[in-house]
């Protein structure tokens, strides 16, 4: 009596498991043939550079997620314009996607006055990559070690309120303006070509203090070339624990952080921008992978290309005001 049923019960395991088995080579079949091989990353900037290394690392383990092999390819010039251009003129089948820090898409629409994209109408966001911390530098020459040592420093010496950072219109260059607002000196921008001549000048007292971000700056601090006195995040760097935040040292408004992203040409189909958001969430998950990006000084966050959308808007409303208030444009 008992046979048949076990019998039965045989049959219908057999057939749940081999209709399973079907639907996951289906849905393994539709996402390979959902993109064109290889994918391509373009990167703004320079092989070997932190937004470089960060693509390159994602590019490895997307190729297995998505089973097809993944490139990292360099536009590099005009502070990540180039490669943001590329992307606007690239086919929306998801097969090239943009790694790209937030000045592209959100400071860039509000500095220059032409600009060859708009990320409203020309980019689909896909998923934030990761957050870091800018970092508050001294020369070593400076007796402050605090940022209220260093207002003190700069009431008697008023000459001296100036800073430097990587690039004019940066992130770093509207940060410092902040800076110079929450603590009431009208500090003068000195905007360099780049990280390592605004080092250079930072480490041999040519200009008091500088901003630029916390691993570009976090070995000289350690070897005693500059002195990082500040970082600008609602916590301490996990870089950096030694050192407090503006916060934490009587300026609550001063914070913020930069961020990277990735992005699609506006048209991509929806069902292929997540499969993308989901497959970066998934590497950026792996063990491996969030200890990398932490010795570069990121810290990996991943989301959905909602969540990027806002993130977006969010930093857009805070930075139009400071932005022209400075009276800065290109």
């Amino acid at each position: 009596m008992h046979r048949p049923s076990r019998y039965l019960n045989l049959v219908c395991v057999a057939f749940a498991a081999a209709t399973l088995l079907t639907a996951l080579t289906s849905v393994r079949t539709h996402a390979q043939s959902a993109f064109k091989a290889p994918l391509k990353i373009l990167v703004g900037f320079a092989a070997g550079g932190s937004s470089d290394i960060a693509a390159r690392m994602l590019a490895d383990k997307l190729k297995d997620t998505l089973g097809q092999p993944v490139v990292v390819e360099n536009r590099v010039g005009a502070g990540g314009r180039i490669a943001a251009e590329a992307l606007k003129n690239a086919p929306a089948d998801g097969s090239t996607l943009l790694l790209t820090p937030v000045v592209v898409p959100v400071l860039a629409p509000l500095v220059f006055k032409q600009l060859n994209y708009d990320p409203a109408k020309d980019f689909a966001p896909v998923s934030q990559v990761a957050t870091y911390q800018f970092a508050f530098a001294v020369a070593p020459s400076n007796p402050a070690k605090t940022v209220p040592e260093f207002v003190s420093w700069l009431k008697a010496n008023p000459t001296q309120a100036n800073f430097g950072s990587p690039a004019p219109g940066s992130l770093p260059h509207f940060f410092g303006l902040m800076v110079g607002q929450a603590t009431g000196i009208d500090m003068v921008h000195i905007a360099y070509k780049g990280g390592a001549p605004l080092a250079t000048d930072l480490m041999g007292g040519q200009i008091p203090a500088g901003i630029d971000a916390l691993s570009d700056m976090m070995e000289l601090h350690r070897a005693g070339k500059i002195r990082i006195i500040a970082t600008s995040g609602a916590q301490r760097s996990p870089l950096l624990p030694t050192v407090a935040t503006f916060k934490e040292q009587g300026f609550p408004s001063i914070e913020g952080s930069g961020w990277i992203g990735v992005y699609v040409p506006s048209k991509t189909p929806r069902q292929v921008i997540d499969q993308l958001s989901a497959a970066i969430i998934k590497a950026l998950q792996m063990p491996e992978v969030r200890q990398r990006f932490l010795t570069l000084g990121y810290e990996p966050t991943g989301t959905t290309p909602e969540v990027l959308a806002a993130i977006m808007a969010a930093d857009t409303a805070r930075w139009r005001p400071i932005i022209k208030r400075s009276g800065f444009s290109e």
